[in-house]
Formats: structure tokens, sequence, C-alpha cells
């Protein structure tokens, strides 16, 4: 068996993420989504849909992106 990296849980079933070099090891998607989900910077929400950037920034929506006074927005879904 294999450990969670997010919650400690020792499950037969783990799956692994790569991400920036490192590589992960999950027992959920709840726990990969905790530990590797960006947070938006203006609700605290983790983004785990497309989000809008600006920057290097990236928010939620487009409402807390306005919020927080961004004006250049990326919407990179297709």
């Amino acid at each position: 068996m294999a450990k969670c990296d997010q919650c400690g849980n020792d499950y037969d079933k783990v799956f692994q993420v790569s991400l920036d070099g490192q590589t992960y090891t999950f027992d959920s998607f709840e726990c990969a989504i905790q530990k590797l989900a960006p947070t938006c910077p203006h609700c605290s929400v983790r983004i785990i849909g497309h989000g809008v950037e600006q920057g290097d920034i990236i928010y939620c929506c487009a409402h807390c992106a306005a919020q927080e006074g961004a004006s250049a927005l990326t919407d990179r879904a297709p």
C-alpha cells in the first residue's frame, strides 16, 4: 500500500500526479485538489476549472478578477 501525500492515508488504490518535476501520491481527487489546485486570491476558493488569468495570477472567475482590479484577463478555455 502507498501513503497519500495530503492526508497520510494508506490505501491500495492510489494514483500519482506529476507537476513541475515533482511526483505526488494521492488516495482521492479531493486530496489532489487540496494539495495542488491554485487558490483564488480574492475569495480563496480552490480553482479546479479553467479560471481566468492576468500575468501569473489565476482567479476563479471574471468577477473576482475585476474585484482585484485585473483589467487584461486571459481565458484559456477554448
